[in-house]
């Protein structure tokens, strides 16, 4: 339940939020359980699902950025100090930039490997690299290492929405999960 204090987001901001947390769920599984990328490796099994899932990743973000320039947000509480709701916005900023960057970065890779990108091999995508791509070989190393860094940026994201509802207890949790209520 909602207080006036602390408004919800709107369906589609939710929808956009949590379809982009279950693919990127998806996609870490995925990217664990697929086998290493060499040289003589085929983009076939969970590794085109990996691709077709970066893809999607991407367009789904574009499409979430377009609403949220186009919708303004709830108003977020004005009580949380000035260096929180910076660190809040932030955090937000580079979620949003490496969920573009990372799969792009991938797809740059693919692309310089020669491999077809498309989207559940339904929706064929245009190369972002030359095959043999010097930048895009070294995209692919860059995209491992930022994998890494955009998990460990959920992990804040998610650290930080569970601070908000157990310890300041403001409701900020509720506003993209209904039903949530305020603790006391």
């Amino acid at each position: 339940m909602q207080t006036s204090e602390t408004p919800a987001f709107g369906a589609p901001a939710r929808l956009f939020h949590w379809l982009t947390a279950l693919l990127l769920v998806g996609q870490y599984v995925i990217g664990w359980l697929m086998p290493h990328v060499n040289h003589d490796t085929r983009p076939v099994g969970l590794i085109g699902l990996h691709l077709s899932f970066g893809a999607t990743i991407v367009l789904l973000v574009l499409v979430r950025l377009a609403w949220r320039f186009s919708h303004k947000p709830p108003a977020e509480s004005s009580t949380l100090p000035r260096f929180m709701r910076l660190a809040a916005s932030a955090t937000h900023g580079l979620l949003y930039a490496l969920l573009i960057a990372l799969p792009l970065m991938g797809w740059a890779n693919a692309s310089a490997r020669g491999w077809a990108v498309s989207l559940f091999h339904v929706i064929p995508l245009p190369a972002l690299a030359a095959t043999g791509s010097a930048l895009g070989h070294t995209l692919g190393d860059v995209h491992k290492l930022t994998a890494w860094v955009l998990l460990g940026l959920i992990g804040l994201h998610v650290a930080a929405a569970l601070f908000h509802q157990f310890v300041i207890r403001d409701g900020t949790l509720g506003r993209m999960l209904p039903g949530v209520r305020k603790t006391r």
